[in-house]
């Protein structure tokens, strides 16, 4: 099953042509990495999935994105509904300048939920999910700007997580991190899988090949190949490819 199906998506920015005719599934409830070299379009990539790139002037888009099924970029898509379903998650950690419960709560809150233990519940829940609840539970009411960086960035996994999405997208979330909040998030990933679809930005090659199931080679705005991890890696099919999992550029 296929949670995305991406039909000939062409975007630019003004006049820069930065994603030339990429057609991709996506498998549902699987990690799928998108890996290439610095302004090769797989970040610009993930931000199509959830419309992110609508905050930005002189964008423009050819192609469909379906969601299960339906083209987020149909007319009278509900944005905020998207957004729901398809959750984000930046390189730099984002918490809001209130308390870590707030954090998570917030989301719901905007979604109408404001019953005290339903929240207490979900609040919970997801930080049980981003795997963060057994270090912050003696303190949820205080603020979130006083946690590490690897906790932060769980932190804004689990204010992804409580607004209950279908994918999880990650833009090089652990690039900023020391090696145990990497290593933190990286098995944090492996048990999301589970109820979510994760589709993840890395430059770390090893970390792509330790965390995915598939991974998507993009160059120059191409999307040059997609495959199983381990085939990608260990029996490419294109030279490009073999050349940049090897490192011979990138």
């Amino acid at each position: 099953m296929n949670v995305f199906e991406i039909e000939n998506l062409n975007l630019w920015y003004d006049s820069h042509h930065a994603l030339h005719d990429v057609c991709i599934n996506i498998p549902a409830n699987q990690v799928t990495a998108l890996i290439g070299p610095s302004g090769c379009g797989k970040s610009t990539f993930l931000k199509t999935l959830n419309r992110m790139q609508d905050l930005v002037e002189g964008v423009r888009i050819e192609g469909r994105v379906l969601f299960d099924g339906a083209d987020i970029y149909a007319p009278k898509v509900d944005v905020t509904q998207l957004r729901k379903n398809v959750g984000m998650v930046f390189q730099k950690a984002n918490p809001f300048p209130m308390s870590i419960y707030d954090n998570v709560a917030y989301g719901p809150r905007v979604h109408g939920m404001c019953g005290k233990a339903e929240l207490d519940a979900l609040v919970e829940e997801s930080l049980r999910g981003a795997a963060l609840w057994d270090e912050v539970k003696d303190r949820l009411k205080k603020s979130a700007l006083g946690l590490s960086g690897g906790q932060q960035q769980r932190l804004c996994i689990a204010r992804a997580l409580a607004v209950k999405p279908q994918v999880l997208l990650l833009d090089e979330s652990t690039s900023a991190l020391d090696p145990i909040s990497t290593g933190q998030i990286e098995e944090l990933v492996g048990q999301l899988k589970q109820d979510y679809t994760v589709i993840m930005v890395t430059h770390n090659m090893q970390q792509a090949v330790r965390v995915s199931d598939y991974a998507a080679f993009f160059l120059l705005g191409d999307l040059v190949e997609f495959a199983p991890t381990q085939q990608l890696f260990n029996g490419p099919t294109d030279q490009r490819t073999a050349d940049y999992v090897s490192g011979r550029f990138g």
